[in-house]
């Protein structure tokens, strides 16, 4: 059986609205001409609580996956939640989609209408001919439950089975940057895929001696080092494990660096100016996103600098351009392990690493509430009714203070 994997669509993203649709329509579309199923680890929309319009777009993307004539199908669910569709498309909410205890998120209302199978904390059979296979997963949670989580549920591969285990997760052989994010050997043993999402750049490692794939995002969001290659899925064959990556149509994004040492202004904006005319020199449908890195150290002011590059930067009619600093301010030599945790922030969203924040900051006051830290930052930064939560969020912490 060929399984597809599609990632952090983030439907509804706003910066790229239309990229983020039609990207996330095409490689959907695609996958769905080329596998027998599709699984889906997280982040399909992009907020929370999605508005209407994103809604229908997920809503009208999905059902065409529905409407297909699949030839294989969901014959088995084991969870504590239902499904309510037997296609063979199953996906697990993300961190953008994680919403406080007890409240529906927008992968569970796709569920409910039955346009995909959610298969957070289950396991679902896929069934083609004779062929059997399981997708064993657990959505989205916080770093600090995740671990709890994966020993509650104690999820292994079903016997006689190719077995799948997804989940939307940081791992720390990726982001070394908090000891809250479970390592590679965390992971259940025994599966033979292990796929996530949450990280929108490709990769492709090893977990307990088998694949572990994480296809990266459809669209341009975090504007990393890491996304300026092709956006797409993979497809994995489960009769000969081989795995193929299939590129979609997605905006150009390059990251130009530039060395400002022992450069006088006009010199450095010579090389910006150089770099854009090379960056743009073929015209394309949609502009490409060039970011613009400062590195290294001078005599002048990087202030000065930045404004005159920013002047070049908006007088640019061919292309969506960034400036960024990158280590112009750190003239020191750092040790490995803090160049590695620098490098570790340059992958995590800006969410994540206000969450990794939070947490560290109410670890140092020994944070000792009735709720979880991660569940009381989810509430402060919900993005509807900000006073309701912030009032629950009150009543918790006046409720958890001795008198």
């Amino acid at each position: 059986m060929k399984v597809a994997i599609v990632s952090d669509l983030h439907l509804g993203y706003e910066r790229f609205y239309d990229d983020a649709y039609t990207q996330a329509s095409e490689a959907l579309t695609k996958a769905s001409e080329i596998a027998d199923a599709i699984i889906i680890p997280g982040d399909i929309f992009d907020f929370r609580s999605p508005k209407p319009d994103v809604i229908a777009q997920g809503l009208n993307i999905f059902r065409q996956l529905k409407d297909k004539m699949w030839e294989a199908r969901i014959t088995k669910y084991s969870g504590q939640g239902r499904i309510f569709t037997d296609i063979p498309v199953i996906a697990i909410p993300g961190t953008h989609e994680r919403r406080a205890q007890d409240s529906e998120n927008a992968v569970e209302i796709m569920n409910l209408a039955g346009f995909l199978a959610n298969g957070s904390e289950a396991t679902i059979e896929i069934s083609k001919g004779a062929e059997k296979i399981s997708v064993s997963s657990l959505g989205g949670v916080s770093e600090e439950r995740v671990k709890d989580m994966l020993k509650e549920y104690s999820f292994s591969p079903v016997p006689g089975q190719f077995s799948i285990f997804m989940l939307h997760q940081s791992i720390y052989e990726l982001l070394p940057f908090s000891d809250e994010f479970i390592c590679y050997d965390d992971l259940p043993k025994g599966f033979d895929l292990y796929v996530s999402g949450h990280i929108h750049s490709k990769v492709i490692a090893k977990v307990h001696g088998k694949p572990f794939l994480i296809p990266g995002s459809t669209v341009l969001t975090q504007l990393k080092d890491g996304e300026q290659e092709p956006k797409g899925f993979f497809v994995f064959d489960t009769q000969t494990n081989e795995y193929k990556f299939h590129e979609i149509s997605s905006r150009k994004f390059m990251v130009e660096r530039i060395d400002i040492s022992d450069k006088d202004p006009s010199q450095i904006k010579m090389e910006v100016v150089e770099k854009l005319a090379k960056a743009t020199k073929s015209k394309v449908q949609n502009k490409p996103i060039i970011r613009i890195v400062l590195e290294g150290r001078s005599n002048e002011s990087t202030k000065q600098i930045s404004m005159e590059i920013s002047e070049i930067i908006k007088n640019e009619t061919n292309a969506v351009v960034e400036l960024s600093k990158g280590n112009v301010e750190n003239y020191e030599m750092e040790s490995n392990i803090e160049s590695l945790r620098q490098k570790s922030i340059e992958n995590l969203s800006i969410k994540d690493y206000g969450m990794v924040l939070f947490l560290e900051r109410l670890k140092d006051n020994n944070y000792k509430l009735g709720v979880s830290a991660s569940e009381l930052f989810d509430m402060l930064t919900a993005d509807t009714n900000k006073e309701k939560v912030i009032k629950k969020a009150t009543d918790i912490v006046l409720e958890s203070t001795p008198p």
